[in-house]
């Protein structure tokens, strides 16, 4: 059964940079796979998505600042946050793209 665990948030302040990584158990793994995160009391949303071939894709908020890559034989995905602003701030979760799939979350909070 494929796992996803999430690690790297925070606390950062306004400006500042952060890497979070979704580590894949399992067997090596080549779907799309999507960062989504959900900032208190607002619903999930998605951040940045990354297909199998490397295309990428980013929410307009996030664009020219975070950065979402992988590294397949490492069942790795990575999401780079610079510039990180105070409305970042949320729970950051590693979805297998389109599936049921999720990691547990790890949080970001972004202090001016």
């Amino acid at each position: 059964q494929v796992r996803l665990v999430e690690s790297g948030g925070g606390l950062a302040q306004a400006g500042e940079s952060l890497r979070l990584t979704c580590t894949i158990s399992g067997p090596t793994f080549s779907n799309d796979m999507a960062w989504y995160r959900q900032a208190p009391g607002q619903q999930r949303e998605l951040v940045a998505h990354i297909s199998a071939d490397g295309d990428t894709n980013y929410v307009d908020a996030v664009r020219g600042r975070f950065i979402i890559s992988r590294d397949i034989p490492k069942n790795t995905v990575y999401l780079q946050m610079n510039s990180l602003k105070l409305e970042d701030t949320g729970v950051y979760y590693c979805r297998i793209y389109r599936s049921n799939i999720w990691g547990q979350g790890t949080q970001v909070t972004v202090s001016s």
